[in-house]
């Protein structure tokens, strides 16, 4: 019976916040995945900074999280490292060694995944997968929110999507692993309207060393308060900082986007705001050239 109801509270989830290919179809995908078996390589090592080797990472716990990144696109956007170590250590406080995170990771560069996890302090192990053995036995989607699996003391998967990607898979992952009968609870019951003048923001052509800011203006036009509950991004060179008082219907809330590109490049990142907005969750989008000169 559980087996369906995560699989209901999935689709209804990730069809409130995500559109997939017809291939990847979100049913289909939960369907797929929900009771799978994930499968090891026999030699599979996870190290330290790329370097020390950890020994004895695979064993029995009552729930493992498992998240794999391809070396498709911009691997420092889709780890979002600094989110992970806030997820862990939230996890470790709640349930101390009931839960396991496994880090697998596919580079073209090893040496670049090695550069990120020194740079964000990442002092958890990993297994950078140079032949890609893992999704080799396992064959995940190539979309990266789906990349990452809740797995059961037998190994099988019992919800699929990335917690730190989206602060409701987040709540179904702690809701299941808590052993809460009520995999997702509403937490906003009293929605509101917002009016977002400019949902896409271009910060034009700079000089890719210096940091840039911009501002969104969410205007709360609905009769109860906005309540922002999170604010995620497709990219770790992004960062946001707003208020978390609520705001009074007729009044503003201001999201401050600020961007540090780690090379030259061409960029269109999305911020997307979890709130109790009724058409949450809302997309924004901010774009621009980091340029050499």
């Amino acid at each position: 019976m559980f087996k369906e109801i995560y699989m209901l509270a999935l689709v209804s989830l990730f069809l409130s916040s995500c559109k997939e290919s017809k291939k990847e179809n979100l049913s289909y995908l939960v369907e797929e995945w929900v009771g799978k078996e994930i499968a090891y390589p026999v030699d599979m090592a996870f190290t330290l900074w790329g370097k020390d080797t950890v020994d004895n990472m695979l064993g029995s716990t009552p729930y493992t999280i498992v998240t794999y990144a391809d070396s498709t696109g911009c691997i420092g956007c889709k780890l979002q490292l600094a989110n992970w170590m806030a997820f862990i250590t939230e996890l470790k406080k709640i349930m101390p060694d009931k839960v396991k995170v496994y880090f697998i990771f596919h580079p073209k560069e090893p040496e670049e995944i090695a550069g990120l996890l020194k740079r964000d302090r990442f002092n958890y192990p990993v297994c950078i997968d140079v032949n890609d053995s893992f999704n080799k036995l396992n064959h995940f989607p190539s979309a990266m929110a789906f990349q990452t699996v809740l797995l059961d003391k037998d190994s099988k998967v019992v919800a699929i999507g990335n917690p730190v990607y989206n602060p409701r898979i987040k709540e179904l992952y702690m809701g299941i692993i808590q052993g809460k009968e009520e995999v997702r609870k509403e937490r906003f019951a009293v929605q509101t309207e917002v009016f977002v003048n400019n949902k896409v923001i271009s910060l034009g052509s700079f000089y890719w060393k210096e940091e840039q800011t911009v501002s969104f203006t969410l205007k709360n036009v609905g009769k109860n308060p906005l309540v922002i509950e999170d604010v995620t991004t497709s990219c770790g060179c992004i960062s946001v900082e707003y208020s978390k008082e609520p705001v009074r219907t007729g009044k503003d809330a201001s999201l401050d986007i600020i961007y540090k590109a780690d090379h030259p490049e061409h960029f269109n990142k999305t911020i997307t705001v979890y709130c109790n907005a009724v058409d949450s969750p809302l997309k924004l989008t901010a774009l621009g050239d980091a340029e050499t000169e």
